[in-house]
């Protein structure tokens, strides 16, 4: 979960911040309309991208420790899902922080903050994506080779 976590942090950083350039971490306190504002935005998203590597390479590690105890998702969906439930639980705790709480930024502060993203952004990106991971966790049915004869 930890693992998906930060792919998942990357994977916002990513795709709204560096791709779509709807906002940056501080972009809802010092709108980048400057150049020296835009300068200290892209310097808080690097300290969250450092933060996403340090919850990476956390995730590896964990990864790595429980291969050796031998407590690693036994399937690729358990895998998936763990993965897809960190990252849900990820844009949930972010959403629920930094959008509503803090108020650094929003789903979409540039041009304008459309309100709804938020929102959509804790159902789908949060809640969704936790649903999903999960339903992939569970237990799958006893496939008919591993019935006992």
């Amino acid at each position: 979960m930890v693992l998906g976590a930060g792919l998942g942090g990357f994977a916002d950083g990513i795709v709204l911040h560096q791709i779509a350039q709807w906002h940056s971490m501080g972009s809802a306190i010092l709108p980048p309309h400057t150049m020296d504002a835009m300068r200290r935005n892209m310097e808080w998203d690097g300290w969250f991208h450092a933060a996403m590597l340090v919850l990476c390479l956390g995730g590896v590690f964990m990864l790595w420790n429980g291969a050796r105890r031998g407590t690693t998702p036994r399937t690729a969906p358990e895998m998936a899902g763990q993965m897809l439930f960190g990252w849900g639980l990820f844009n949930l705790i972010e959403g629920v922080v930094d959008h509503h709480l803090l108020n650094l930024h929003h789903v979409r502060d540039l041009p304008v903050h459309e309100p709804v993203l938020d929102w959509l952004f804790l159902g789908i990106g949060g809640i969704g994506l936790m649903l999903a991971g999960r339903l992939l966790m569970r237990p799958s049915a006893v496939r008919a080779t591993d019935a006992p004869i």
